[in-house]
């Protein structure tokens, strides 16, 4: 599912109209970035939680060259799947 299938959904299971489910859509999305970019987590009960995890530099290689290179330390979002979603993923439901 993409995001204009998530907008279409929402707008028909709730009967809204479809640029209202679009905002909602849009304004969750933009929160939830928000709050990662700021280095907040996540939880969203039987679902699952996002955290950011940081990563300290470390050498590397360019795969074309095979040069070693200096990897900086990043961070990057990590998502941790709920019980209630692995169950249901998994079939055990």
């Amino acid at each position: 599912m993409n995001k204009s299938e998530l907008i279409e959904t929402l707008s028909q299971d709730i009967d809204i109209p479809h640029k209202e489910a679009a905002a909602i859509t849009n304004t969750i999305i933009e929160t939830m970035t928000a709050a990662l970019a700021h280095g907040d987590s996540i939880e969203i009960r039987g679902f699952g939680s996002f955290v950011i995890k940081d990563y300290g530099s470390y050498e590397g290689r360019n795969p074309k060259t095979g040069e070693k290179i200096k990897v900086k330390p990043k961070k990057l979002p990590f998502f941790k799947v709920g019980k209630d979603l692995r169950e249901q993923v998994n079939g055990n439901k």
